[in-house]
C-alpha cells in the first residue's frame, strides 16, 4: 500500500507538479514521503518519514531541480518505521540508479542471500525495494558485460528482464537513471496498478508521467494513454522519447482490494472504474438484504469508503439512507498514543453517532470491509447506545480469511476474525444482530463489470489462493513472526478508516 509518480519534462521543473501529484495520491501511504528529480547531471533527493505536506516546503523548489523526478509515499509492508527506510532508495553503480516500488517481492530472502553472498553488496535497509533495486543494478551489469556500453537503453530492459525472471511477487516500479532517463515496470501478473500518461511540452514533444492511480495525472495536464501491461517496461529517455519492451510474457491478474479499499474512487485502474464497481457492490449486496426479509429502518454507512456502496443499496431496496456516523477528519493517528485505554478510545475520537438516527431505529451498517473487526464492533456499540434497537452489518467484501502478500500490510492470519470462523460466529463475536458479507463470485462480477476481459483477479485475501504461484505454507508461516507484518499493524487498534483517511485495519 504504497503510491509512486514519475514525471519526465522538456521544460519545467518537475518538483511543484511531483508535490501536488503526491497529495493525489496521499491515501496510499502517510508514513513517509520521498521525492528525487535528476537535472545537469545530478541527483537531487530529499525524503523523511510524514505526511507530503510536512515533509516537503516551499525552500524544496528551490534544491530539488530538474525536469526529471519521481515520488513514493510509504505505508510499510515490509521492514521497519525507520526513516532510512523512506523510499527512494539509490545504488551508485551501474550509471546510478534511483527506485521506488509499491508492493511486495515474496521471494526476499533467497533474493537477499544472493544480493549479499554472490554479488557481495550491502544492503542498509530491510525494506524489499532495496533487494529488488540491487537485483535490477546486478542484472543491468550483467547486460554491460555482455553488450557493451554503447546501447544503455537496451542493456537496462536485458536487465529489466532478467530481474523480472528472478524476482517473485507484485511490484510497480519506476526508475530515474543517471544519463539515460526514466524506467517504469509492472510484475508479469499486473497485480499492483501502474499506468502511463502524456501531455504536449509547447511544441517541443511531449511530457510523460507514470502513476500508481490516475488520479494524479490531471492535476498536472496529463491524459492517461494506457496502464502498463504486465511484464512491460517504458523507458523515457532525456530527449524525451518513449520505449516500450515487453520484458515477460503475463497474465493480468491485479488486485480485487484495490477497487475494495486501496484506490480512490475517482480512479480508472486496468480499465475498471473504481467508483462503478462499488456500485455494482451495492448491487449486488442488495438483493441479499431484499431477500432477507429483514425490518430495516436506515441504511448508514461507515465514512467513507463504503458511501458508494450504501447508496446503491438503499436506491435499490427502497430503505432510507443516513448519515449518521460523523467522522472527525481532524484526529491525528491514534496508534503511536502509549496506554491500551488511551488507544482504545480512538474509534471514538474518529467516530460519533447521531442519536437521533438511531433512537428506536432497526438500522444496518454497510462497510466497505471487516478485517480485525475491533471497530466495527465498537461502532455496533455505539450504535447501541445511541438507541438503535437493532443493528445490522453488512460487509462490501468477502471475508477476509488470508494473509495478503502482495504488498498491503495486513494483520496475521490468526488475528484476521473471519479466520477460521463460520459467518455466525463472527456475527456473536461483533454483537450484530445480523451479518451479511459480499460473496467473492458477485465482488468479481462487480470487478469485470469495468473489463470483462479480465478473468481472474489477485482474490488471495479472500480465497488464499496467490496468483503468483510461488507461496507456500512455510513462508506464509514465516510471515506471521517476522518484521514483514509491521509492529504497527500489530500494536495499533483498528482504524475503521477509508481510501481518504488512514490505514488498513477496518
Amino acid at each position: 500500500m504504497c503510491g509512486i509518480l514519475g514525471i519526465a519534462s522538456r521544460n519545467h521543473q518537475v518538483f511543484a507538479e511531483l508535490y501536488d501529484g503526491l497529495l493525489m495520491l496521499q491515501h496510499r501511504g502517510q508514513d513517509a514521503s520521498g521525492i528525487v528529480t535528476y537535472g545537469d547531471g545530478f541527483f537531487r533527493e530529499r525524503k523523511a518519514n510524514g505526511l507530503v505536506k510536512d515533509v516537503f516546503g516551499a525552500k524544496d523548489a528551490d534544491t530539488l531541480q530538474g525536469c526529471i523526478g519521481m515520488g513514493h509515499v510509504r505505508y510499510p509492508t515490509a521492514g521497519s518505521l525507520s526513516a532510512a527506510e523512506a523510499q527512494p532508495f539509490f545504488v551508485n553503480a551501474p550509471y546510478g540508479i534511483y527506485l521506488v516500488h509499491n508492493g511486495n517481492i515474496t521471494n526476499t530472502e533467497e533474493q537477499r542471500a544472493k544480493v549479499t553472498g554472490k554479488y557481495s553488496r550491502h544492503l542498509r535497509t530491510t525494506s524489499d525495494s532495496e533487494i529488488m533495486l540491487n537485483v535490477l543494478a546486478d542484472k543491468v551489469a550483467d547486460a554491460i558485460k555482455v553488450n557493451g556500453n554503447a546501447d544503455p537503453i537496451r542493456n537496462i530492459f536485458a536487465g529489466v528482464k532478467m530481474t523480472m525472471e528472478r524476482v517473485q511477487g507484485a511490484y510497480s516500479v519506476i526508475c530515474l537513471i543517471a544519463g539515460v532517463g526514466m524506467l517504469a515496470f509492472r510484475d508479469p501478473h499486473g497485480i499492483r496498478p501502474l499506468s502511463v500518461a502524456k501531455r504536449d511540452a509547447e511544441g517541443n514533444g511531449n511530457d510523460y508521467a507514470f502513476a500508481s492511480e490516475d488520479v494524479a495525472f490531471g492535476i498536472n495536464g496529463f491524459e492517461k494513454l494506457r496502464d502498463l501491461k504486465p511484464g512491460e517496461a517504458i523507458l523515457i529517455d532525456l530527449d524525451g522519447n518513449k520505449h516500450e519492451f515487453q520484458a515477460v510474457e503475463g497474465k493480468l491478474t491485479p488486485c480485487i482490494f484495490e477497487y475494495v479499499y486501496l484506490a480512490r474512487p475517482d480512479s480508472l485502474l486496468d480499465g475498471i472504474s473504481v467508483y462503478k464497481t462499488q456500485i455494482r457492490m451495492g448491487q449486488t449486496l442488495a438483493k441479499q438484504i431484499e431477500a432477507s426479509g429483514l425490518d430495516i429502518d436506515a441504511i448508514i454507512p461507515v465514512p467513507d469508503s463504503a458511501r458508494p456502496v450504501a447508496l446503491e443499496v438503499a436506491n435499490i431496496t427502497g430503505i432510507r439512507y443516513r448519515e449518521a456516523l460523523v467522522k472527525n477528519r481532524y484526529v491525528g493517528r491514534t496508534f503511536i498514543m502509549p496506554g491500551q485505554e488511551e488507544r482504545q478510545k480512538s474509534v471514538r475520537r474518529k467516530l460519533n453517532a447521531i442519536p437521533r438516527e438511531m433512537q428506536d431505529r432497526n438500522i444496518l451498517l454497510i462497510d466497505d470491509s471487516i478485517v480485525r473487526g475491533n471497530t466495527i464492533k465498537k461502532i455496533v456499540q455505539m450504535c447501541r447506545e445511541a438507541g438503535a434497537k437493532k443493528v445490522y452489518i453488512a460487509s462490501a467484501s468477502p471475508p477476509v480469511k488470508y494473509p495478503n502478500v502482495y504488498g498491503i500490510d495486513m494483520p496475521t492470519k490468526h488475528e484476521l476474525i473471519a479466520n477460521g470462523r463460520s459467518i455466525e460466529e463472527i456475527r456473536e463475536e461483533l454483537g450484530a444482530d445480523e451479518l451479511f458479507y459480499q460473496k467473492l463470485d458477485d465482488l468479481i462480477w462487480a470487478a469485470q463489470g469495468g473489463n470483462p476481459d479480465i478473468d481472474t483477479f489477485d482474490c488471495s485475501c479472500f480465497d488464499g489462493k496467490y496468483v503468483t504461484g510461488s507461496v507456500s505454507e512455510d513462508y506464509l508461516n514465516t510471515l506471521e513472526s517476522s518484521s514483514r507484518v509491521s509492529k504497527k499493524i500489530k500494536d495499533m487498534p483498528d482504524a475503521g478508516t477509508s481510501w481518504n483517511g488512514a490505514t488498513l485495519a477496518t
